[in-house]
């Protein structure tokens, strides 16, 4: 680990990536597609359940821009208005969650990983302000979540 962050931290050269670990709340799906191989079936899986790209973030093409090469990492928050509109009629504080996100890392032998915390993870600490409401938003989107990741990571 420090040799990584002293290579980071001293440009000395490129960021080696390992998987993700699998850890509590989420959900960790190795695949054998590239990393643009799974972004690009990502984003077809969240048109095709009907769900929006509303955010995305990469720290790979913003090193790229600096002239830095690291292994591939995508953050694309994935939600739709009706979702939040009901998200908020059960707890205001939930709405710093959303978008909820998917993260798409670059493994070291140039397969991808795709991974997110599952939406019913990602409100649980609002669950005693929510109540039903939420519980049942959050288990619908455990339920979309998890069919836009089987679309993206089925063989093309």
């Amino acid at each position: 680990m420090f040799p990584i962050l002293l290579t980071v931290f001293l440009g000395l050269g490129p960021v080696q990536a390992d998987s993700i670990a699998p850890r509590e709340g989420w959900q960790v799906r190795p695949t054998s597609q590239s990393y643009q191989e799974l972004v690009d079936g990502l984003r077809a899986a969240v048109k095709e359940a009907g769900m929006l790209l509303v955010t995305q973030a990469s720290a790979s093409a913003g090193a790229k821009g600096r002239g830095l090469t690291i292994p591939g990492n995508r953050v694309l928050g994935v939600y739709r208005n009706d979702y939040a509109v009901r998200m908020l009629e059960a707890s205001i504080a939930a709405g710093i969650e959303a978008p909820i996100r998917f993260y798409v890392t670059e493994n070291a032998d140039k397969t991808a990983t795709l991974s997110w915390k599952t939406p019913s993870f990602v409100f649980a600490p609002y669950m005693d302000e929510g109540g039903e409401k939420l519980s049942g938003l959050a288990a619908e989107l455990d339920g979309v979540f998890q069919s836009i990741a089987d679309a993206a990571v089925a063989p093309q």
